[in-house]
């Protein structure tokens, strides 16, 4: 029979062992170093000969005191060092958080970013907070965004529905890139979130057989991406911020865990979701670090 000593000394110890998980998630491990999370595979009707090492960074929330222009500036030099031969940006630069003890301007993010190179360039895409983060553009229902002009004022391309193809040793890849399938917020005559996505008429403008690698901010759309696509590339997920022994009790995908976290195959279809840099919300992650991706294809 416990005894009220025993209980009391159980509740403390309690109270401190939630506290110290609280502090370390809170405090701790969003600010650890970046992780690099690296994937190597070959997409089905990949073409012989051809590889390829795709940089990602995704959910960078700017906000002080957690994501700095200076610490993105430093994310910057980790992603330049990994050698890649392109870099994408997969959306939400916006903070995504009223928990923040002030804001990093769109400028100053984008000027931090702009540091990225690659031999074959630096592409992005705009995900949901992007657009929610914009009064204006919510009350027009259109862009472009506040981000959207950021990036591109500091020469970063971004693809909302639209495609790049680029070459390496003489082969072709197309990236193809979404607009967000969150993007506009219900109002008295939106019932529901409105997406802006468009991914048939984006995969309609890919006018030769070279392989397609899709930006999604959202995974949401992957059952719906046809096997045309070699590989689709997500965040939004943050890996649930919160994730252990690989279950994420929240996440805000309909699709619940299936596509927190990582590289899904479907089908021979690949999706691989990252866990992101940022957090929106709330500021914690546990179980699940800060990362960048790198994915070498072929």
């Amino acid at each position: 029979m416990i005894t009220r000593r025993g209980f009391l000394h159980f509740v403390g110890g309690s109270f401190l062992s939630v506290a110290a998980l609280s502090a370390y998630a809170v405090g701790i491990e969003p600010m650890l170093l970046t992780h690099v999370k690296r994937y190597a595979l070959t997409p089905p009707h990949w073409p012989a000969g051809l590889k390829l090492r795709i940089i990602a960074l995704a959910d960078i929330h700017a906000c002080r005191p957690w994501m700095t222009a200076e610490r993105i500036a430093s994310l910057v030099e980790d992603a330049n060092a990994q050698q890649a031969d392109l870099i994408v940006l997969l959306g939400d630069y916006i903070a995504g958080m009223p928990l923040v003890t002030g804001p990093v301007t769109p400028s100053q993010w984008a000027s931090a970013l702009s540091g990225l190179k690659a031999p074959l360039g630096v592409l992005s895409i705009l995900g949901n907070h992007d657009w929610w983060g914009d009064g204006f553009a919510q009350r027009a229902g259109a862009g472009p965004t506040i981000a959207r002009k950021a990036l591109e004022k500091v020469g970063i391309p971004v693809l909302e529905n639209d495609v790049a193809r680029l070459e390496k040793d003489g082969r072709g890849v197309w990236i193809a890139g979404l607009a967000d399938q969150l993007a506009l917020l219900p109002t008295r005559d939106r019932s529901g979130f409105t997406g802006l996505d468009d991914l048939d008429g984006t995969l309609a403008k890919v006018s030769d057989a070279a392989p397609v690698i899709l930006l999604a901010h959202e995974p949401d759309i992957f059952p719906t991406v046809p096997s045309r696509v070699s590989l689709t590339l997500s965040g939004h997920t943050h890996g649930g911020q919160i994730r252990l022994f690989g279950y994420s009790p929240v996440v805000p995908s309909r699709f619940g865990n299936r596509y927190a976290y990582g590289h899904v195959v479907e089908n021979d279809r690949n999706l691989i979701v990252s866990g992101g840099l940022g957090f929106s919300i709330v500021p914690v992650r546990f179980g699940m670090r800060p990362e960048i991706l790198s994915i070498d294809l072929g």
